[in-house]
């Protein structure tokens, strides 16, 4: 009996069961095989961006035989009737683009630091867009406070067309998590980086917004000239479901240092004497709205 030759390939398209496996020999369409299905499962086994060996059986149709070791993963908790179920909306990021608009809507900034945490939480590195920047006389008087923080900020305007070819540059050749509020622009900017992209992304995020959670469809879009980028609206919904509240202050990056210096273990960065994180608010080293975002998060609030 010959051995199957497996044939590597890439998630781009999940849908009730059925996979989109991109390979260098064509795109094919997938099933699990039998045996990956054994047992409860307690998250999903197979997912959009996932690495996986399919066997061939016949032309464009094949199975998937195994799946490899995510890198990580975007997992929002699935509560169902027979136990918690992780649900994944995107396996394997190389980042996340966070898309907040200057105005019109007003940037929601406590969305983008729970966002920020949940991505420093997966180790995915981050992109922020600060959109509409033509609608307000300096963007970097509400977004520049991040960039003090580390992370990366491309100032753009699809309606200027500003700031589009440095965001298109970021997109290539990654796989990019997508997320922001609704009306902030993103599939504008789309648009401009690629004919019809935003479109079509917007077209699978209404049918993802309306279907049911166990039968959505989720879709990455190739770039030209490479890379994949996947809306994620799920992040909307994610709960910090398996995160203790003593490790928020782990991911905020201008706390993190600042911990191990407070005169007692278990501060709660509030009242206790010896807070070095109260010392460095204080002292003006901590941006007062952050540290809001942060005890909000930590005490479990919106």
């Amino acid at each position: 009996m010959t051995e199957t030759t497996l044939i590597q390939g890439l998630v781009i398209k999940a849908q009730s069961g059925f996979f989109s496996v991109e390979t260098e020999q064509g795109l094919f369409v997938c099933q699990l095989r039998g045996k990956l299905k054994q047992g409860r499962a307690v998250g999903d086994i197979a997912a959009l961006g996932d690495r996986v060996h399919i066997s061939v059986v016949q032309e464009n149709v094949g199975v998937i035989e195994n799946v490899e070791e995510r890198k990580q993963a975007i997992v929002r908790l699935d509560p169902r009737p027979q136990g918690e179920y992780q649900q994944v909306l995107l396996a394997n990021a190389d980042q996340a683009v966070f898309v907040f608009a200057c105005a019109h809507p007003s940037p929601r900034l406590r969305m983008l630091d729970r966002f920020l945490v949940i991505a420093e939480k997966q180790n995915i590195p981050v992109i922020i867009v600060a959109n509409k920047i033509d609608t307000v006389k300096d963007a970097k008087e509400i977004f520049g406070l991040y960039e003090n923080l580390g992370y990366r900020v491309i100032y753009t305007s699809a309606n200027q067309n500003i700031g589009v070819g440095e965001l298109r540059t970021a997109l290539q050749n990654k796989i990019s998590a997508l997320a922001g509020p609704s009306g902030v622009g993103k599939s504008s900017l789309l648009n401009v980086i690629q004919d019809g992209l935003g479109l079509a992304v917007r077209e699978i995020s209404k049918v993802m917004d309306k279907g049911k959670h166990t039968t959505v469809t989720r879709q990455m879009f190739p770039l030209n000239g490479g890379g994949y980028v996947a809306d994620t609206p799920g992040w909307k919904s994610l709960a910090l479901w398996d995160t203790e509240a003593v490790e928020i202050d782990a991911y905020f990056p201008e706390l993190r240092d600042l911990v191990q210096h407070c005169q007692f273990s278990d501060c709660s960065h509030t009242h206790e004497p010896g807070c070095a994180v109260q010392a460095a608010l204080k002292d003006g080293k901590i941006f007062k709205e952050r540290f809001e975002s942060f005890i909000k998060l930590r005490d479990g609030q919106e």
